[in-house]
């Protein structure tokens, strides 16, 4: 999952286009990481979301993704 977050944010930094250092410098253990960081600072916020406002008559899940 980490890797293939790490390509696409690889795709959306490219699709920007206009790359200059360090940007375009970046490897895929880079992008590995800011893709982990991502992942992990949506769970905290998904985790916050659920504290602050449980869901009524849904899964946990759907309150993440909303």
């Amino acid at each position: 999952m980490t890797r293939e977050a790490a390509k696409a944010i690889g795709t959306w930094l490219e699709g920007r286009g206009r790359l200059h250092q360090p940007i375009a410098a970046l490897t895929l253990a880079d992008l590995e990481a800011m893709a982990t960081n991502a992942i992990s600072r949506f769970v905290v916020l998904g985790m916050e979301r659920i504290k602050h406002r449980p869901p009524v008559g849904g899964s946990p899940m759907q309150t993440l993704l909303a």
